[in-house]
């Protein structure tokens, strides 16, 4: 069996449990408030944020056997940077200014998620960081432009404008996650495969804490 098919089976679990609590199904079916998606853009600004600056973390202590996730790190990094600023843009288009987003303080779940993230690529391992983008990109992929239709719908507003991360991240992570399934393919060592499979475990738990937090 190869790594990416025992990586799906071992953490599809984890993705419908995601999937399935109310607040996501909210967001799925129009049912998120105006508070609610503004909550949920300030902590997803936080989150965008450190994604460049955890992928340069794991990046830097990657050593010369992983470099070729080394190489898809800077790849990542280029395609992602100012990405947050199109989280300042969506909220800019509640009246919420970009000094307020900034100042904001993430929930606990969001510091969480990044706290882990920072931690194991640097502290377990650098291929942890896979988990992240592994779970970030399959729920832009996957989920992104619905939530984006689906909110945009509930609230009487038309797209883009609001939605602009969400709508674009949801064809961009198809190529992205297509590059991913590549790169794990390539990764044979057996202990640092469960190290993935447990970083996406904890990145998907830590992402549904996230999204269970102020989204009745």
């Amino acid at each position: 069996m190869s790594f990416f098919i025992r990586l799906l089976e071992a953490t599809d679990t984890n993705r419908r449990e995601m999937e399935g609590i109310p607040a996501v199904q909210d967001m799925l079916h129009g049912k998120m408030s105006r508070a609610s998606y503004e909550d949920f853009l300030l902590d997803l600004y936080h989150v965008v944020w450190h994604f460049c600056p955890i992928m340069a973390t794991a990046a830097s202590r990657c050593p010369d056997q992983f470099i070729d996730v080394r190489y898809h790190l800077y790849h990542n990094i280029e395609d992602e940077k100012g990405h947050e600023n199109l989280v300042l843009d969506d909220l800019g288009a509640f009246d919420i200014a970009p000094a307020t987003v900034r100042a904001s303080q993430p929930s606990a779940a969001v510091q969480a998620m990044i706290a882990y993230n920072y931690h194991s690529a640097e502290r377990i391992h650098p291929c942890c960081v896979l988990g992240m983008l592994y779970v970030l990109e399959i729920v832009s992929s996957v989920y992104g432009g619905q939530v984006a239709g689906a909110v945009a719908g509930g609230l009487g507003m038309e797209l883009p404008k609001g939605f602009s991360f969400l709508d674009s991240h949801a064809s961009m992570d198809v190529e992205h996650m297509a590059r991913l399934r590549t790169l794990l393919q390539t990764i044979e060592d057996p202990a640092v495969q469960e190290l993935v499979i447990n970083a996406i475990q904890m990145n998907f738990y830590l992402f549904t804490q996230f999204l269970s937090t102020n989204r009745a």
